[in-house]
């Protein structure tokens, strides 16, 4: 049996940290030879919402006077992101457009939130209704215009975004003008009297959409895959952040197409088989090759 080692020196200095490039010494006859996967040491630190995965913009509205309702947009900065750190862009932004109001607690009321439902394994949305005044004791630092008639923000979840929270495609909660929305029977979506909406996933979240992570290398010779040289996958045991160290138990021999080589080039693939951003670099492969005779006697 050989080893070789692919780190980050091996990496193509793309950005992407996703392609490794081993080149031998010498040139080598790799007949009848087979590869399988030793060791990986690297960090779980691929995004879950990025624009190269069109998964980061969500919207709701807000009613202001006697106005139409408008639209705005929360564009996610490329991240890891929790439903928890969702809920907080999504009421950071409403800050940022004045609305919210300030309780006799002196704490901020947002009109609408995600929540993580655990006993329902779902992502549940609460909408608000919005007053028509300032409520006694409060306090309105933004200057918060209020409507003519009461509402609730809709939320939409446009493509891509929807599958994070577990909702179909462009979900949109209801505005519930004076109040007056009556919602369907249905164990997915439910109102109390004063105004409150609150709906449930109604498939299971999928927070990161690349759970595991793909090795695949050039020169394998298995056409019951594709791509064909998928020899691995990777499947973070860590929290964000932290070191995803992984010895196989035994050896999964993968075969080699017959020839001559000088390099082997090592991809690390998302779900969707398309090659994913590694944002840290530190990274290490043990890989093995033996001949036939050597595995089989």
């Amino acid at each position: 049996m050989r080893t070789i080692i692919l780190n980050q020196g091996n990496i193509i200095p793309d950005g992407q940290n996703n392609k490794l490039v081993y080149r031998f010494p010498n040139s080598v006859n790799l007949t009848d030879a087979y590869l399988a996967v030793s060791s990986v040491v690297m960090f779980y630190s691929w995004f879950n919402i990025t624009s190269e995965l069109n998964n980061n913009i969500f919207t709701y509205n807000w009613i202001s006077g006697a106005g139409p309702a408008v639209t705005y947009t929360v564009n996610v900065p490329n991240g890891l992101y929790e439903i928890s750190t969702l809920n907080q862009l999504l009421q950071f932004t409403m800050i940022q457009n004045g609305h919210y109001l300030v309780d006799n607690t002196g704490d901020n009321v947002y009109y609408a939130e995600f929540i993580v439902n655990a006993s329902r394994y779902a992502v549940q949305i609460n909408t608000f209704l919005v007053p028509l005044a300032l409520p006694a004791g409060w306090s309105n630092p933004a200057g918060l215009v209020f409507p003519l008639t009461t509402f609730n923000p809709i939320i939409t979840l446009p493509a891509n975004i929807n599958k994070i929270f577990g909702y179909v495609v462009n979900f949109a909660t209801d505005q519930n003008l004076n109040n007056a929305y009556v919602p369907p029977v249905s164990p997915y979506v439910s109102k109390l009297a004063n105004g409150t909406l609150s709906y449930i996933s109604t498939t299971s979240p999928q927070v990161q959409p690349n759970s595991s992570v793909l090795l695949n290398i050039s020169n394998i010779d298995n056409y019951y895959s594709q791509p064909t040289g998928i020899i691995y996958t990777i499947v973070p045991n860590v929290a964000v952040g932290e070191v995803i160290s992984e010895k196989p138990p035994q050896f999964a021999w993968n075969k080699m197409i017959n020839g001559t080589y000088n390099e082997l080039r090592m991809t690390i693939l998302g779900s969707n088989l398309a090659p994913i951003t590694i944002n840290d670099p530190a990274m290490t492969f043990i890989l093995v090759i033996a001949q036939k005779e050597e595995i089989s006697g």
